[in-house]
């Protein structure tokens, strides 16, 4: 029997299973972006969970009557947001779905200046919990800083370094570690060190710690088990690793930062027989500490003065050349830490500490105390990603991303914040605006945190007055992401400002 020839009604829909797709739908000129949305929204209703492989971008374009690259278009905008990754021969599969308020819309709502915004206060000097309270509290757009674009983190590489690895070890490897770390390990971050940051090291100078966190407790503890009740801090400064000091019973007077990095005349008025500093992008006013003012601090460490290195995601730069890490000039003077979570993920929990050679066997010592040392496994993971020099492709690949980000976000900040002053774009994972007008940036991150857009007031990481601002991290969220969360952060800055 013949068959009869299909209507131009059902010749004209195209489609597919997956999503049960129908192309009839999308918007003239815009199947890419539509395309995106319909995976976007599968992914946040969980019709694709975690870990689901989406169909080849040739099967979908062959059943979707649609060019292979409108297909790799919008995937690729998917990764870029961090919700899909490519997996090799293992095809391009869900990453996480992603915590957004209900129906993908943003609730929008002002806030009193005080204020207790879901799990996170707002109200009054910031407590301890208020960082946990604000890295677990779900937000549509996500700019808080300290954090890089986990969505690039080099799983292949990482399962190939795992591989050789588990194939070179012996059982007797599996056993307990040594409290300062891996020897293999520490040989590598040695080579790391003298490389990047200009640092030479022995690995026996080289004690493997759980984060810069943890380095800070062990200096402070040995610190003041030694008498050392007082380490100075820059302000404005990490409200977090002032907390970090205190719990300790630390005291951290403050000493004024400015374009030139901390005021080292200042520093040395206020008596503190040590200071915390992060010299190569200071964290949150992102300046690198000048010539001038490390000839001061040299003399005023030469004189006996202790300085506290966090070389705070000192790899990430983009409009200026590297500055060499203090330690590199003043190994008897600077305890030095740094670690991966700026550079690969804080799931690691992988950093390193080199003390002052008087300091290092109480360092190692309290370290046995707190942990008997960091697993062994991840550290020779890390080791062989150095030695086979992925991670410094890793670090290439990344920096070109969080550039093209930076760039978003000041091109952003430029349309919908026009009264601000940019500062620190030049390196790093984070900048930092200030208002032009008198502005409460608590009450300002309370509403955009209600709106649906997290980020942090400047005044939490200052102990004196300041001009308001907000610290603004872009590293971990797509370009289109920071658009819109940059425009939302400009409607309630009008608001608040509003007569």
């Amino acid at each position: 029997m013949p068959r009869a020839n299909p209507s131009v009604d059902q010749r004209s829909k195209v489609g597919t299973d997956f999503l049960q797709l129908d192309r009839a739908s999308a918007p003239r000129g815009r199947l890419a972006a539509w395309l995106a949305d319909q995976i976007r929204a599968a992914i946040a209703d969980g019709r694709l969970p975690a870990g689901a492989t989406l169909p080849p971008t040739r099967v979908l374009a062959a059943e979707l009557q649609v060019a292979r690259g409108t297909v790799s278009e919008a995937y690729q905008r998917l990764t870029e947001e961090g919700q899909i990754a490519g997996r090799g021969r293992g095809g391009t599969v869900v990453l996480d779905r992603p915590r957004r308020a209900a129906a993908g819309r943003v609730p929008r709502r002002r806030v009193p200046a005080a204020a207790h915004v879901g799990t996170v206060s707002f109200t009054g000097a910031p407590t301890g919990p208020v960082f946990d309270e604000l890295r677990t509290a779900p937000a549509a757009i996500d700019l808080s800083p300290g954090v890089p674009d986990l969505a690039a983190f080099p799983r292949a590489a990482w399962l190939r370094a795992e591989r050789a690895v588990l194939n070179s070890l012996s059982p007797e490897d599996f056993g307990y570690g040594q409290p300062a770390g891996a020897p293999a390990f520490r040989a590598r971050v040695a080579d790391w060190l003298a490389r990047n940051r200009g640092i030479a090291a022995e690995p026996d100078d080289v004690v493997i710690v759980s984060g810069v966190a943890q380095a800070l407790a062990l200096v402070a503890r040995v610190l003041r088990a030694e008498g050392m009740r007082t380490i100075a801090v820059e302000d404005p400064g990490s409200l977090g690793a002032r907390q970090q000091l205190q719990s300790w019973g630390v005291a951290t007077p403050p000493v004024r930062v400015d374009e030139r990095g901390i005021d080292v005349a200042a520093l040395a008025a206020s008596g503190a027989p040590a200071v915390m500093l992060t010299p190569a992008h200071q964290f949150p006013t992102g300046v690198v500490l000048d010539g001038a003012r490390r000839r001061e601090l040299h003399d005023w460490a030469s004189a006996g003065g202790l300085v506290i290195e966090d070389d705070y995601d000192a790899e990430h730069r983009y409009d200026r050349p590297p500055v060499p890490a203090l330690r590199a000039q003043l190994p008897e003077q600077v305890c030095y830490t740094g670690s991966v979570s700026k550079l690969l993920a804080p799931a690691l929990r992988i950093g390193w500490l080199l003390v002052p050679a008087r300091y290092r066997d109480a360092v190692i010592a309290a370290k046995r105390d707190s942990d008997l040392g960091n697993a062994v496994l991840p550290q020779l993971v890390l080791g062989e990603l150095m030695r086979s020099g992925d991670l410094e492709r890793h670090l290439r690949f990344v920096r070109r991303r969080h550039r093209a980000r930076r760039d978003a976000t000041i091109a952003a900040i430029a349309q919908h914040l026009r009264s601000v002053q940019v500062h620190g774009a030049a390196a790093g994972l984070h900048l930092t605006i200030t208002f032009a007008d008198r502005v409460d940036d608590v009450a300002l991150a309370a509403a955009a945190f209600a709106a649906g857009v997290k980020v942090q007031p400047l005044s939490w990481h200052c102990q004196r007055a300041r001009s308001s601002g907000l610290v603004l991290g872009y590293a971990a969220t797509s370009p289109g992401e920071i658009e819109r969360g940059i425009a939302i952060l400009g409607r309630q800055l009008r608001r608040l400002l509003a007569p």
